[in-house]
């Protein structure tokens, strides 16, 4: 009788198995079209502090929103840039890359790059400004941030910047 329960169980198992796909002493399989989560990199990304050039009242200069990969992973997962400008300022097309987006004012604009920084590399965010013609001599702070879920150092990815407004170059 043993014989016969054991069969029965047996049968039971083997037959349950290949309903969800193989026989009962096959590893356990996951389905088809699961979705694999990819894993984190070890990467570290740095906000490099690069100041744009002097500009007059009413003129234009271009702040290179400068990130370096410090490894020791190429990045797994985007990363964003976001500029914040200071009051009597705003930014202006084109953008690098083209599809940054800027806030209602133009004083906040957010570029994302996809996945796949190597280790040792960088990218930079273009952003064209405008200075107001009733701006005074003198500097004024901005900052940008760099987020991606891989960083694993959140203590170097905010940087402050100046725009130095200047005397218009007579010469010019």
């Amino acid at each position: 009788m043993r014989a016969t329960t054991r069969y029965r169980a047996a049968m039971v198992v083997g037959a349950a198995a290949l309903l969800v796909g193989g026989p009962a002493w096959a590893a356990p399989q996951s389905a088809p079209h699961a979705a694999v989560a990819a894993a984190p990199s070890d990467s570290d990304l740095e906000a490099v502090r690069i100041d744009p050039d002097d500009a007059a009242p009413g003129g234009q200069t271009t702040l290179h929103a400068f990130v370096a990969n410090l490894g020791p992973d190429t990045t797994g997962s985007p990363m964003t840039i976001t500029v914040t400008l200071p009051r009597g300022t705003e930014a202006t097309d084109p953008y690098f890359p083209e599809d940054c987006e800027a806030s209602q004012n133009h004083r906040r604009v957010r570029c994302v790059f996809p996945a796949g920084l190597k280790s040792q590399r960088s990218a930079t965010a273009q952003i064209p400004i405008r200075l107001d013609p009733e701006l005074e001599f003198g500097v004024y702070k901005g900052t940008f941030t760099v987020h991606s879920p891989d960083d694993r150092n959140g203590q170097n990815n905010r940087v402050e910047f100046d725009i130095k407004v200047v005397e218009a170059d007579p010469g010019l």
